[in-house]
């Protein structure tokens, strides 16, 4: 698995609709052809995330959804593809008042959990 990281990658990718979505999240997916070849080289599976500050304001509460991400989509049997994970709605401050607590590690890896089976 590659991490997206440049800007046309990301277009590319955000250009098609929500493959599947759950309360917090949207995914979404690109099936590369061979005029994309250029653009996603290397390994077959890509992922790129946004968690935008709107929705996440401390920098802990960012890293931990992203390493989240990361850690479980490299053990999903995903498709191959080039696939977007986005942040689209605050987790509450007063149900979790700690920005890295292990009650929101559950439910954000529950979550992601769903999102990934949708995908499969």
């Amino acid at each position: 698995m590659q991490h997206l990281l440049h800007k046309p990658q990301f277009d590319a990718v955000l250009g098609t609709r929500p493959a599947a979505r759950t309360e917090h999240f949207f995914a979404h997916r690109l099936l590369i052809s061979a005029s994309q070849l250029s653009l996603f080289s290397g390994d077959p599976l890509h992922v790129g995330v946004m968690c935008p500050k709107r929705f996440a304001k401390r920098a802990v509460t960012r890293n931990l959804i992203k390493r989240q991400i990361y850690a479980l989509t490299s053990h999903a049997p995903l498709p191959n593809a080039a696939y977007v994970i986005r942040l689209r709605a605050t987790f509450s401050r007063d149900q979790f008042k700690s920005a890295s607590s292990e009650a929101l590690k559950r439910t954000v890896r529950t979550e992601l959990q769903t999102l990934l089976a949708q995908l499969s």
